[in-house]
């Protein structure tokens, strides 16, 4: 586990925000204890081909061009609002976990309390439920 600082400035101070990033482990109990939302940070369509049980999806991206600036989600924060209370226990995922982080960073900011990154996002869950098969040495 670790802790993205994230530099702020408010009225004229310079505060640093502690952002947790929790490995798919302690991903996997928070989300079991039922303690914790799950926010999916990615776009509609990767979160319909495959999600978290459970899992509430506000884009934090609205569109990623190629090799231009990803346009982001001018709504994000008021949308999370919506769904969460800035007290709820929040786990933020993405694909891979960069996202996620900004994602996270921006609610504490806002003034959520209990936000967690999910480190390596969906596909860190994803191989962890699903490791590759180790090798079958014949032995005869």
């Amino acid at each position: 586990m670790g802790a993205l600082r994230i530099p702020s400035t408010t009225g004229g101070e310079k505060a640093k925000a502690l952002v947790e990033s929790v490995d798919t482990e302690a991903a996997c109990a928070l989300l079991a204890s039922g303690q914790y939302g799950y926010i999916d940070v990615r776009m509609w369509e990767d979160f319909d081909a495959g999600h978290v049980a459970g899992a509430r999806n506000v884009p934090y991206y609205l569109s990623v061009a190629p090799r231009g600036k990803p346009e982001r989600n001018p709504h994000f924060v008021e949308q999370v609002a919506a769904l969460h209370a800035k007290g709820d226990r929040l786990l933020v995922g993405c694909r891979q976990g960069v996202r996620s982080s900004l994602a996270a960073a921006d609610l504490v900011h806002a003034g959520f309390k209990n936000v967690k990154n999910l480190q390596g996002g969906y596909l860190s869950l994803l191989k962890s439920a699903n490791p590759q098969p180790t090798a079958y040495y014949n032995q005869y």
